[in-house]
């Protein structure tokens, strides 16, 4: 058991092609290690875009970075560790900086 267990849903709401019936939902479970939801949180706090893209990006790198993680010996991997870790870094940074001076959620 991870330190976080997450239950994530996708559901389809249609486009260009095909209506929401074209997909059922998927759901899946994902363990990680940090608290998805304050990440989420600092991210929509800061200007690096709208809210919604702001959730899409921190939950798809944390999503890939846990599994990453998990498997960080697997060559698969190798090519995407250090620019990874760097993105990561600077992702950080920014909502570091951004924040600096803000009040930070208690939990």
């Amino acid at each position: 058991m991870s330190a976080h267990d997450y239950r994530v849903t996708l559901e389809y709401l249609g486009g260009k092609h095909a209506g929401p019936e074209a997909h059922a939902p998927l759901q899946f479970d994902a363990g990680n290690h940090d608290d998805l939801f304050m990440i989420i949180e600092r991210a929509q706090a800061v200007d690096i875009t709208d809210k919604d893209e702001a959730a899409a990006l921190a939950l798809g790198l944390k999503l890939f970075g846990e599994v990453m993680l998990k498997h960080r010996k697997d060559p698969l991997f190798s090519p995407l560790q250090p620019a990874f870790v760097e993105f990561i870094s600077a992702f950080k940074q920014r909502i570091r900086d951004a924040l600096d001076g803000q009040p930070q959620p208690l939990s």
